[in-house]
């Protein structure tokens, strides 16, 4: 069982910033890949950046450049720094967690945070 607990999120103007956090807790952590998904009405359920225990991080094609997925082990910390932002960004964010990166990307997980509004408007 993984539990996961977002903060971060808000209202920003269009190219403006924010970063995201998550703090992963449970059993078997490192078996999964750990990354972020969100949600809007507009453009539905979509992947935005995975970083697996090990090896390389993946982003989204909308998002990347623009965001960057990090994580401390030490903690169980994961982060979304999000620049440059645009209205289309705007979504419920949510930490993820699943066995397999490529699930992520896709959209799916096996254990989801709470999620964590960003809006971005002028």
């Amino acid at each position: 069982q993984v539990h996961l607990v977002e903060s971060g999120g808000g209202s920003v103007q269009p190219g403006g910033s924010l970063r995201l956090s998550c703090v992963a807790s449970g059993s078997g952590l490192t078996s999964y890949c750990l990354g972020w998904i969100r949600q809007s009405p507009r453009q539905g359920r979509e992947g935005v950046a995975t970083i697996p225990t090990a090896g390389a991080t993946t982003y989204a094609a909308y998002v990347k450049g623009r965001f960057t997925v990090s994580k401390i082990n030490a903690n169980n910390s994961l982060y979304l720094q999000m620049n440059a932002l645009k209205p289309e960004d705007t979504a419920l964010y949510y930490c993820a967690a699943a066995r397999r990166c490529y699930d992520l990307i896709q959209g799916k997980a096996d254990y989801w945070g709470q999620g964590t509004q960003v809006t971005v408007s002028s």
